[in-house]
């Protein structure tokens, strides 16, 4: 990996942060953002809000970085690097992790809430729901165990009392899809309004997740 696709992917990590709270779905310091590199990866620090990140203040772990590695107490990064590193560890086809605390979808977390599949776009997440993993304090070994779960199959889950983790074959896909999971949220909890939601079968789901495997995809030209 040269230098130059590092300072790169540090600009982008930053400019993918700027670009979370331009959509509203994460504000102050809360959230993070991580980018595979190398046998490592790249994540956002501690306690440092999106407008005032700059490319050297994006912190490179190993992927075998553990809780005592000396390199945690100098370079302090996201206080949930673990739920970074384990899905990046777990997913190798995966290569971008965003962390938010979009309202509506924090909103249904805390109430431990999936969201079902009210419209067709929560397959965009991989499955016929978007789950909520159960409550661990933030930045523990626990929470990373339960996003993991949640995210089995999936390539987005809630976290309850807490907010959303998307997945993304890069930074723009991933936070395409953490925007997304605050839309449904939305979009949820506005239908809720008016009664139960009716929901998508577990049939016309599998219609749509088949559909979603050649999605935007354009066919190869013939010679």
């Amino acid at each position: 990996m040269s230098a130059a696709t590092e300072r790169a992917l540090r600009r982008d990590i930053v400019e993918t942060s700027l670009e979370m709270e331009r959509l509203g779905i994460n504000q102050g310091t809360s959230g993070n953002v991580s980018a595979r590199l190398g046998d490592g990866f790249l994540i956002t620090p501690s306690g440092v809000p999106a407008r005032e990140l700059r490319e050297d203040s994006i912190v490179w772990l190993s992927l075998d970085v553990a809780d005592d590695a000396d390199v945690l107490r100098e370079k302090r990064p996201s206080s949930e690097w673990r739920i970074h590193r384990d899905i990046l560890r777990a997913r190798q086809e995966m290569h971008a992790v965003v962390h938010t605390h979009s309202i509506a979808a924090t909103a249904m977390a805390i109430h431990g809430r999936d969201i079902p599949a009210l419209h067709y776009m929560v397959g965009a997440a991989g499955g016929d729901s978007i789950r909520c993993a159960p409550y661990a304090l933030f930045g523990t070994q626990l929470l990373s165990d339960h996003a993991l779960a949640a995210l089995q199959d999936r390539r987005a889950c809630l976290l309850a009392h807490h907010g959303v983790v998307a997945l993304g074959v890069d930074l723009a896909r991933a936070v395409w899809l953490a925007h997304e999971v605050e839309v449904l949220a939305r979009q949820y909890l506005l239908a809720c309004q008016l009664g139960a939601p009716p929901l998508l079968s577990g049939e016309q789901m599998d219609e749509v997740l088949e559909k979603f495997k050649t999605y935007g995809r354009r066919k190869e030209a013939k010679h």
